[in-house]
Order: structure tokens, then C-alpha cells, then sequence
């Protein structure tokens, strides 16, 4: 059966606000010093278990290729934002954990976004009931 009308409208309105979501949260990022690629990089590594990951965790969580995701840590350790830490389990792993400075923007960066965040939020909720 073909989607009606009012399923057209609300696949049009989930689309539209998600790109707004994004047009405004690459926007505060930039304005906070993080590149959207670094904001959703310290984004993945703060909410990760234990607040670390591997490179390897984050391209799968990223849906981006393990060398995609190794450049981004190491620009990112680079400008201060993350360290790398061996693993006393196994000296093969290195954990990725944010410094102060990258708790610090990431923090601004989710505190400026709450509104839109949140709107977003109720809009998906609403399109799920």
C-alpha cells in the first residue's frame, strides 16, 4: 500500500528538523572550536562505557573506516582534545578519554544545543506514538 499523505508530511518534518538539529549544532560547534567531525568524535568517547573507547569501537559507532577514525584522534590529540591511554589488560589497546579541554567544549557545545536537542527529541517521540 502506498504511504498517504499525512505519512509524506511527517517523513517531511522528521527530515527537516533533523537538518536543522544539524545546521545548528555544527554551528555552535564550529563557534566552540570543534569541527563536526571532532564534536561527534568526543560526543562518541564521552558516552561510550567508562567514558573511553578503542578506535576500533569508534568506527563502528561512527559508521565511518578505522582509518577515517584514527586521522580524527589523532587531530583531535593533537589540538588537546583526547588522550591515549595503553590498556594494562592488553598492551595492543589504546583508550581514547577526553582531557579537560575536550570535556570542556564538548560540554558547552551540549549545553548550547539543549533547546534544539530537545525540540528534536519531542518531535521523534510524537512521529514514534
Amino acid at each position: 500500500m502506498d504511504p498517504s499523505l499525512e505519512e509524506f508530511h511527517e517523513a517531511a518534518a522528521v527530515r527537516a528538523a533533523l537538518r536543522k538539529f544539524m545546521r545548528s549544532s555544527e554551528r555552535i560547534a564550529r563557534e566552540e572550536g570543534l569541527t563536526p567531525s571532532r564534536h561527534l568524535l568526543l560526543l562518541m568517547i564521552k558516552t561510550a562505557d567508562g567514558a573511553r573507547s578503542t578506535v576500533t569501537e569508534l568506527a563502528e559507532r561512527m559508521q565511518l573506516t578505522q582509518s577515517t577514525v584514527t586521522e580524527l584522534v589523532t587531530r583531535a590529540e593533537a589540538a588537546g582534545l583526547l588522550r591515549r591511554e595503553q590498556s594494562v589488560d592488553d598492551a595492543r589497546v589504546f583508550w581514547l578519554r577526553l582531557t579537560a579541554n575536550g570535556e570542556a567544549r564538548l560540554a558547552r557545545t551540549v549545553g548550547r544545543i539543549g533547546r534544539e536537542r530537545k525540540r528534536l527529541l519531542e518531535l521523534l517521540h510524537l512521529e514514534a506514538a
